[in-house]
């Protein structure tokens, strides 16, 4: 299995752009929990995750969402290929309980089996007066789900599974017992916080801890006036993450 983040960079693409076969048959990443403030850049992360594995010659990509995009992120050459678009299966659960039934009707879903499961917004399931006993319940039928999809797929590939989750800078102690409890479910995280912005972009910082299974590495995705996204490694002298204001010793940068 690759380590989680060269999985990360195969998916989205922040490495170069020539990728051997081996890179392109190999098995899917480990569960991925993706974590920022409200206007983070959660959902433009996920689809261009969307759109790079559509782009693999794989299976389809399910993207599951409270509500439709309202626009889509501009990107270069093939990034919007209709075709590309094509393979991303946009499935809209309006409430937990249908959450649930999507879930767990996917065994008999028939087609192909996606290659990658999506989930933005997984605070508006946890809303409807949720226990911690429920969160794991979504969680766990989460990975299941995803390893569902991995044996139709056969071996040697397996369907990648990415969450993102909005998170408030202050939580009470309730949204800290959530988070730590989908952090078990989830030990891969990459942290989103708004950076200093430079002339005319929005500039984020990711933070990507592979929960044990590589290094920690960092990048820079910055949003263009048009709204086209950059990522760019960021160099590991730049700074300790650990010291940066709001960081905390769950991994949050």
């Amino acid at each position: 299995m690759l380590r989680m983040a060269e999985s990360l960079r195969r998916v989205l693409n922040l490495g170069s752009s020539a990728e051997s076969e081996e890179e392109n048959t190999a098995e899917a990443g480990p569960p991925l929990l993706l974590l920022g403030g409200p206007g983070s850049g959660k959902t433009a992360l996920l689809f261009a995750a969307a759109l790079e594995a559509a782009g693999e010659g794989r299976g389809p990509v399910l993207f599951l969402t409270r509500r439709p995009l309202q626009s889509l992120p501009r990107g270069r050459g093939a990034a919007l290929d209709p075709l590309r678009l094509q393979k991303i299966r946009f499935q809209y659960p309006p409430s937990t309980h249908e959450l649930l039934q999507l879930l767990c009707s996917a065994h008999e879903a028939r087609g192909p089996a996606p290659s990658l499961l999506l989930l933005d917004g997984l605070e508006e399931y946890l809303v409807e007066d949720w226990g911690p006993q429920e969160a794991a319940y979504l969680a766990a039928l989460l990975l299941d789900t995803a390893a569902h999809f991995s044996h139709q797929i056969g071996p040697g590939q397996g369907c990648g599974l990415i969450v993102a989750l909005q998170i408030q800078e202050e939580g009470d102690s309730g949204d800290a017992l959530q988070l730590s409890l989908l952090q078990r479910y989830f030990p891969a995280q990459c942290w989103l916080q708004v950076d200093t912005p430079g002339p005319g972009q929005r500039c984020l910082r990711a933070c990507l801890d592979p929960g044990g299974l590589g290094p920690r590495a960092e990048w820079w995705v910055a949003f263009r006036p048009d709204g086209e996204m950059t990522i760019t490694p960021r160099p590991a002298q730049a700074g300790n993450p650990s010291s940066d204001k709001g960081s905390s010793s769950e991994g949050q940068p």
